[in-house]
């Protein structure tokens, strides 16, 4: 098991940890199996999806505000901040991707994300492997 710090710049974004967690992969040279990216926090979580237009993040951030608002939910009264567990919720804390050939088997506009909804922070991302 691999660990690394993301620090997040604002309340909600995606910051593409494609290349680090490739690095790592790399670095394991595990030929083919399972890599295992997970964030152990509950207002946080790991995606896939485009990398190559930015409006794809934000339009994703938009649409979850718009599905999940701020500011309406019971958890509010203790911190204010319902809306960001039960988008991390929804999403999910992790993602497996395949290795094939020591490299993650992503396609074409996949990259993987740390999506954060309560920054700025610092976050932890956990990496482990199955060979």
């Amino acid at each position: 098991m691999i660990k690394f710090d993301i620090e997040t710049t604002k309340k909600e974004q995606f910051i593409d940890i494609t290349s680090k967690v490739q690095d790592l992969v790399k670095k394991s040279k595990i030929k083919d199996g399972l890599c295992l990216v997970y964030v152990p926090h509950t207002t946080c979580s790991i995606i896939i999806n485009e990398n190559a237009d930015s409006n794809i993040c934000e339009d994703i951030i938009k649409a979850l505000s718009t599905i999940i608002p701020s500011g309406k939910w019971e958890h509010d009264k203790i911190d204010n901040n319902a809306s960001a567990h039960i988008k991390s919720a929804m999403i999910g804390c992790s993602q497996i991707i395949p290795i094939e050939d020591n490299k993650l088997t992503l396609g074409r506009w996949q990259a993987i994300m740390l999506a954060e909804f309560d920054g700025p922070r610092t976050r932890n991302v956990i990496i482990s492997y199955q060979a």
